[in-house]
């Protein structure tokens, strides 16, 4: 492999009072579990799918964004890295205080026995080391912005985020890893994920929905919420698992009702959670009246979060 940045990411992130609060308490937990300071740290956004009719037609010029196509919310997941020369994986996560894990990292056969989180960082470094990336080890720490209870797909953002932060670490100083690479490698390494949502990890654009196909230059439509007067939310109910589905649909339609312009859920499948388009003017009465409704019949109210429309994952300088 070429030669890779040398050092740590400076000057001291993880007491940088201007540097993005998350890039500091990744910085500062990689030195507190591992006592080294990160040599790269990265972040990629959650995604999500953009469900049918989930844009108004004549909002934007140009294609309009709609099956297939997803997009990057402005919360993210980081992650820290620091190489090793040793052949030795050490994960550790705030999510998971509990469950850090010190590895061999062995290029086939079995993986070692890992916990349940560990598992795919633990994939990711293995087929990063396969490509080259790594090979004497790493030590690693990840953390999300998010958890999975809020129904959006937790793993893509974490394993763009970790092949990032590795690959970076051994690709020429001031070179962007090569993210094209990047995303064939996770496709054979994790077979099962969600590709559209990796791309949009690793692709998408603020203000934008990035359209379907996975051949040639990534293709884009406007997606801005606020810029044409509405807020995207995430909604999310509570309560018993066997009960999400109806009581989702219930929030949907009681959200209608009040005014929201369009739900969908931010998955391939629907769960807990569900997008929505609210006017402006509506944002205050939409949430209030699908909290009464469930309230009324003694159910914990929905969580609502905003979304911002963001961009790809980014080095933190």
């Amino acid at each position: 492999m070429t030669a890779g940045r040398v050092g740590t990411v400076g000057p001291d992130l993880a007491r940088r009072a201007t540097a993005d609060p998350l890039f500091r308490l990744v910085a500062y937990a990689l030195e507190a579990a591992h006592g080294r300071a990160p040599a790269a740290v990265w972040s990629a956004p959650y995604a999500f799918h953009l469900g049918r009719g989930a844009w108004p037609a004549g909002c934007a010029g140009g294609p309009h964004p709609g099956p297939g196509s997803v997009a990057g919310a402005g919360w993210p997941v980081a992650a820290a890295a620091a190489p090793r020369d040793d052949g030795l994986v050490r994960l550790s996560s705030l999510g998971h205080p509990a469950d850090g894990c010190d590895l061999p990292l062995t290029l086939s056969g079995p993986a070692p026995a890992a916990p349940a989180w560990a598992v795919r960082p633990y994939a990711v470094l293995r087929a990063l080391a396969r490509a080259g990336y790594g090979r004497g080890g790493s030590d690693l720490h990840v953390q999300g912005s998010l958890t999975a209870a809020s129904g959006l797909d937790t793993s893509e953002p974490a394993d763009c985020a970790v092949a990032l932060a590795v690959a970076d670490v051994h690709t020429p100083r001031d070179v962007d890893p090569d993210r094209v690479e990047l995303a064939a490698l996770l496709a054979r390494a994790l077979p099962d994920g969600d590709p559209d949502l990796r791309r949009a990890a690793l692709f998408t654009r603020p203000g934008h929905a990035l359209l379907p196909g996975g051949a040639g230059a990534p293709r884009y439509a406007a997606f801005d919420p606020a810029a044409s007067g509405a807020r995207l939310v995430l909604l999310v109910v509570r309560g018993d698992p066997a009960r999400w589905a109806t009581e989702s649909a219930r929030a949907v339609d009681r959200a209608r009702e009040a005014g929201a312009l369009w739900a969908w859920p931010p998955g391939r499948v629907p769960g807990r959670s569900v997008l929505m388009l609210l006017p402006e003017e509506r944002n205050a009465a939409v949430r209030a009246a699908v909290a009464r409704e469930f309230r009324d019949r003694g159910r914990p109210a929905p969580r609502f979060l905003n979304i911002a429309v963001a961009g790809a994952a980014r080095r933190e300088e």
